[in-house]
């Protein structure tokens, strides 16, 4: 199981900037374009009564400005095991969530 702070590297580094928030309270002001992410769930896969593979399981949301964002694209092809989820505005910013499997 690949660690949360691997992902939040990723994140970073697809983004071009530190703007990769793991949970944020309400005081924190982010700046945009931004990843806003947080664990899921876990899934586990088993074999003969046992657990044999847990990954975790994050809900990634991508916040930006720019409704014609390439972002959500360069999202999917990097991550293999990503889905898009859903898309909606609110605040004047556009929201994708993807759920990834990391």
């Amino acid at each position: 199981m690949a660690s949360r702070l691997e992902l939040h590297e990723e994140l970073c580094t697809l983004l071009g900037s530190r703007y990769a928030y793991f949970q944020p309270p309400a005081n924190v002001r982010m700046n945009y374009p931004a990843f806003r992410y947080r664990l899921s769930d876990i899934d586990k896969l088993s074999a003969n009564n046992k657990a044999y593979r847990l990954v975790n399981c994050y809900e990634v949301t991508y916040i930006d400005k720019n409704p014609d964002s390439d972002m959500p694209k360069k999202i999917l092809e990097h991550f293999p095991m990503c889905k898009f989820d859903r898309w909606y505005a609110a605040d004047d910013l556009n929201h994708w969530v993807f759920i990834i499997y990391y």
